[in-house]
């Protein structure tokens, strides 16, 4: 945090931060943070509300309409936000662990993470240093001179989900400062420390005052007031589809520009082409793997929905839950632990839920299915469940339909490409999706009729700075990430000038 005179116990309840300022709630509501591993509180937050968030909006619109940030050269904000990445890089360590607190994943993954982070930084530094002032427009008179220039689209607010904090904050802050806006973020309630971090790294590489605000607190009341804000002009929503679309119904009001990433339930197609030679075999199964348990299935991307030819699918689900079987659960900064709890005892019991309901419709329990048993790695208080892998599923299934955001893998069959590619689409979502085949002919042909935003080929889960993300249908609108990423947070407008005016003498008198 930055100095203060208040006492530590004080300063750390000091988690909202508006026009330079941290502060504490208005109400002088707390929240604490608890550690998913033993549900024990490791910090305590500012919990605000409407007030603080009117408060942080009006030193947003303050540091738009009448500050410098706007209008500071695209090379002084670039070279800001390579300052940032240096500081995240020096801070790596500290918050990793954090990261591994917050979110209950391994301190690897936080590592991981914040080295992705900045990675985002520095591409939107560099894609905005590399443009043209503008894009000339040929009006096809020398007298014309027309431009299409790009300018910050204003007050942004950002609302964040639990799973990937400051990852998917840095999505949107990095793009967001990049084109000169202002923002207002809402981080999750329950994972909100590295955010809060993030705010202080921006302040100490140079950010002037009023430009990045947080209010920490719960999305009944500071996300619903960012979404309806008449003076927030683009409301940027990560989390669930139910929560997806009231922020849109509120934005819809006062008809500011939204970008919705709403999850998704991903396909991992698996030919049996794929697993001919005993590498690409297990090439596949250790991929399906990653593509299900990484963060303990906590991923909007999570390769959820294994559909594997018939032909290799008993070889292939036995040795996929023969290894699950051998993950080690545990605390996420012990040594070893390659997964680690779910972020909350309402996200085991939902999933605890979806796994039962799968049970019932005639899944068949091929490992996994319920709570580990307690160990030093794992104390009972955790919210630690274990991968689990179903058979026999099928569409109508709610398992297979919905998104578990936990550890759990529906398995599904297919005979031909046609149904591969059917079972693939049939879901409302549309966020990503895997083909794993030998042919490369196939792989194209399958890349290309799936209906989703991101497709692999031969792997799961990487993604690229430089390259779009984003889903179809009820995955969301709009794009972050890549150049489409940075044009969600800018206004097109064209100039024309004429250079030899003239009366046009359309009107007679």
């Amino acid at each position: 945090m930055a100095n203060s005179t208040h006492t530590p116990a004080e300063q750390a309840h000091r988690t909202i931060h508006a026009g330079g300022e941290w502060l504490a709630a208005s109400s002088g509501a707390t929240r604490e943070i608890l550690d998913p591993a033993d549900a024990l509180p490791f910090a305590v937050v500012a919990e605000g509300d409407e007030k603080d968030t009117d408060l942080a909006v009006a030193a947003a619109r303050r540091a738009f309409d009448a500050g410098d940030w706007p209008h500071t050269p695209v090379t002084e904000r670039a070279a800001l936000l390579r300052r940032v990445a240096d500081l995240l890089v020096r801070d790596r360590e500290k918050l990793g662990l954090l990261e591994s607190r917050d979110a209950g994943k391994t301190v690897e993954e936080g590592r991981v993470d914040i080295d992705c982070v900045a990675d985002a930084f520095r591409y939107f530094a560099d894609l905005v240093a590399g443009e043209a002032p503008g894009r000339v427009v040929d009006a096809g008179s020398p007298d014309i001179h027309s431009v299409v220039v790009h300018e910050p689209v204003g007050v942004c607010a950002m609302i964040t989900p639990w799973n990937y904090p400051l990852l998917q904050a840095s999505w949107k802050i990095a793009p967001a400062l990049a084109a000169g806006n202002t923002f207002v973020i809402k981080p999750s309630e329950i994972t909100p420390m590295t955010t809060v971090a993030l705010i202080d790294l921006l302040v100490e590489a140079g950010l002037p005052t009023g430009v990045a605000n947080i209010v920490t607190g719960p999305g009944h009341t500071v996300g619903a007031r960012l979404a309806e804000h008449p003076d927030v002009d683009l409301v940027s929503f990560t989390g669930g589809l139910v929560s997806g679309t009231k922020v849109a119904r509120a934005a819809a009001v006062t008809v500011k520009k939204v970008a919705l990433e709403l999850g998704g339930k991903n396909p991992n197609v698996v030919f049996a082409d794929a697993c001919e030679t005993e590498e690409g075999f297990d090439t596949a199964v250790d991929q399906a793997l990653n593509a299900a348990f990484i963060h303990s299935g906590q991923v909007c991307s999570a390769g959820g929905r294994l559909i594997v030819e018939e032909s290799v699918r008993e070889r292939f689900v036995a040795e996929l839950a023969r290894r699950a079987q051998k993950i080690r659960l545990g605390r996420g900064t012990e040594d070893g632990v390659e997964c680690g709890p779910l972020v909350s005892e309402q996200q085991r019991a939902k999933t605890e839920d979806y796994v039962a309901s799968a049970l019932a419709e005639g899944a068949e329990l091929r490992c996994g299915g319920k709570r580990p048993e307690p160990s030093p790695q794992r104390p009972e208080s955790g919210y630690f469940y274990e991968p689990t892998v179903l058979d026999h599923c099928h569409r109508e299934m709610r398992v297979v339909r919905e998104e578990v955001f936990g550890p759990v893998l529906t398995v599904e069959t297919f005979r031909t490409e046609d149904e591969a590619v059917a079972l693939a689409n049939d879901t409302e979502y549309g966020l990503a999706g895997a083909v794993w085949t030998a042919d490369a002919g196939r792989a194209r042909r399958v890349a290309g009729r799936l209906r989703h935003g991101t497709v692999w080929i031969n792997d799961f889960h990487p993604y690229l700075p430089q390259a779009e993300w984003g889903g179809f249908g009820k995955s969301g609108v709009g794009r972050e990430l890549g150049p489409a990423g940075l044009a969600e947070y800018r206004e097109s407008k064209h100039v024309y000038q004429n250079l030899a005016p003239k009366p046009v003498r359309w009107f007679s008198g």
